[in-house]
C-alpha cells in the first residue's frame, strides 16, 4: 500500500508541533529534529513539518506566501459532522482560524481551518446513505 507524505515549510517548528498536538495529532520521534518532524495522520498519510531553511533544501522554488494565495489544499475525511466540527473547534482554541462557514452539500460536510502558517486543511465527512435525485 502506498504512503503519502505531504512536505509543508513552517516558521516555528515547536509552535506547529504544539498546535497539531492540540488537535491529537502524534508525531514520529524517528523522523523529528530540529529541523523536521513527521506528523501520523493514519497508517499510510504523514505530514512532514519542515523549517524554512530545511524545505528550501527540497525545493528550488520560492515558498508560498499563505498571506496571499494557497500552494495546497489539505482535505482530510472525518467519520461524521461532529468529527469535523471537533478538528475545527481544537484548530481554533490552538490558535487556528476558519475561512469560511461549515457547508453542507446533503451527500458531504465540510469545514475547515487555516493553522498557525496559513496552510488551508479542509476536513469532510461523507453521508454513506446519500442517494441522488432520480432524474
Amino acid at each position: 500500500m502506498p504512503q503519502i507524505f505531504v512536505n509543508l515549510p513552517v516558521r516555528d517548528l515547536p509552535a506547529a508541533i504544539a498546535f497539531f498536538t492540540a488537535l491529537g495529532y502524534r508525531f514520529n520521534p524517528q523522523y523529528t529534529d530540529e529541523t523536521a518532524t513527521c506528523m501520523i495522520v493514519s497508517d499510510h498519510i504523514f505530514v512532514m513539518l519542515l523549517t524554512h531553511e530545511k524545505f528550501r533544501a527540497f525545493s528550488p522554488r520560492a515558498i508560498a506566501d499563505t498571506a496571499t494565495g494557497n500552494e495546497v489544499l489539505i482535505c482530510l475525511s472525518c467519520p461524521d459532522r461532529a468529527g469535523v466540527d471537533d478538528l475545527v473547534r481544537k484548530a481554533v482554541a490552538a490558535g487556528g482560524s476558519t475561512y469560511s462557514a461549515p457547508q453542507d452539500h446533503g451527500f458531504m460536510y465540510g469545514h475547515g481551518f487555516q493553522d498557525l502558517d496559513g496552510h488551508v486543511w479542509e476536513l469532510m465527512a461523507m453521508n454513506p446513505d446519500f442517494q441522488p435525485p432520480q432524474g
